[in-house]
């Protein structure tokens, strides 16, 4: 009976494994234009169920992290007597689930996929299960308040660059430099509570320099001077400077090209990262200190979408129709990837059906030697050509 009972657990659980596949795929299929073969797609560039080294790193960062997290999400209820409470229940049930999972490495290996993306977008689900919406939200809208004031400078820092290949290679640069500003890694959460000075430029002085980890810039500034591209669907990362200072002018540069630009935000918070509905606050903020961003956004030329995600990577078989339909639309023909999560936890080896530019600092140094760099702030700029059909 134990045997019979085990075969049909196995069989239980592989069917709805085949299920879960089978609904991905439909999901998948509203993407087709980014996705040339849904079917293979696979986001998670670690498998913690057959890399024992990446289990045995991640597993512990992740036990040390929750609880920063829980100290944050406390804080961030101060004045709620039942938040410290809840923050401890949060945490004890993170340890719990991250202990089963670790458990279930032997009985998963080579069945199952576990990336660092579902351990990431599991601290999400159990904030938000104890009461925790948006634990980041007043450091965001600091930051977003600090990095708009800062918006009109750095955008004449850039024009004053008459060199086309030095203004977009700045520009570039400053997407990564932007990423820095990530809360979730703690390398950057330590910089950030010990400097408060800390800012773009800052920043700029600390990733690494040329020759990039991945370096394919060179690759991307001539193919800057062919044609613009149609439209381009750009997924953002952090709130404040990272969106503000680092990615709008890097759109900027893009609607002067001509190019049509769809940015995409998290459809919920997650960390630091800005949700769509914040970004368009944004975009009404910094289009009052930019007549490119203002003619863009006032007349549909720059939109906003969310996109699906609940966490910090991204699971292109998890986009919204809205934002699928109007990426086909639009005959989207650049796929722009920014941040830790959405670049290098998620999709830095899946390959799509249009150009691709993926932009990250690895804020991780273990990920960074894993990777074959050596820099703790290592940056991955990765741009590919579409891949066939």
């Amino acid at each position: 009976p134990a045997i019979i009972k085990e075969k049909l657990r196995k069989t239980a659980i592989n069917s709805a494994l085949k299920i879960i596949r089978l609904a991905s795929i439909r999901v998948a299929m509203y993407s087709s234009s980014l996705l040339p073969d849904p079917a293979v797609y696979q986001p998670d560039t670690l498998d913690l169920n057959t890399d024992g080294k990446a289990a045995d790193y991640w597993f512990n960062c992740f036990r040390d992290m929750v609880a920063k997290f829980a100290k944050v999400a406390a804080k961030s209820q101060e004045e709620d007597h039942t938040a410290t409470q809840r923050a401890e229940q949060f945490q004890a049930a993170y340890l719990q689930r991250l202990e089963e999972h670790q458990r279930n490495v032997p009985v998963n290996k080579g069945k199952v996929i576990l990336g660092t993306s579902e351990l990431l977008k599991l601290n999400e689900t159990l904030l938000r299960r104890y009461g925790f919406t948006d634990p980041w939200l007043r450091q965001k809208r600091l930051e977003n308040a600090s990095a708009v004031a800062r918006l009109k400078q750095r955008l004449q820092e850039l024009d004053a660059l008459a060199d086309e290949d030095t203004r977009w290679t700045e520009l570039v640069r400053g997407v990564l430099a932007g990423n820095m500003f990530d809360w979730g890694a703690q390398a950057i959460s330590n910089i950030l509570e010990q400097d408060s000075n800390f800012g773009l430029h800052s920043a700029l002085d600390r990733i690494e320099k040329r020759p990039w980890l991945l370096d394919n810039l060179d690759s991307w500034l001539n193919r800057l001077k062919g044609e613009p591209h149609k439209c381009a669907v750009v997924f953002v990362d952090n709130s404040g400077v990272d969106v503000v200072l680092g990615v709008l002018p890097f759109v900027r540069g893009l609607l002067k090209r001509g190019t049509k630009v769809l940015l995409c935000a998290n459809s919920e918070p997650a960390l630091n990262d800005v949700t769509s509905e914040e970004l368009k606050s944004l975009l009404d903020d910094c289009s009052r200190e930019c007549e490119v961003l203002e003619q863009a956004w006032s007349k549909g030329q720059l939109l906003v979408y969310a996109n699906g995600q609940t966490g910090p990577c991204l699971d292109m078989r998890t986009l919204p129709k809205e934002l699928c339909d109007a990426i086909a639309a639009n005959e989207t023909d650049l796929l722009v990837i920014e941040g830790m999560g959405r670049a290098l936890h998620t999709n830095l080896n899946a390959r799509f059906g249009c150009e691709t530019l993926k932009l990250a600092v690895i804020k991780n140094k273990w990920l960074a030697k894993y990777l074959g760099g050596e820099d703790m702030f290592a940056v991955v700029c990765k741009f590919e050509p579409a891949a066939p059909s």
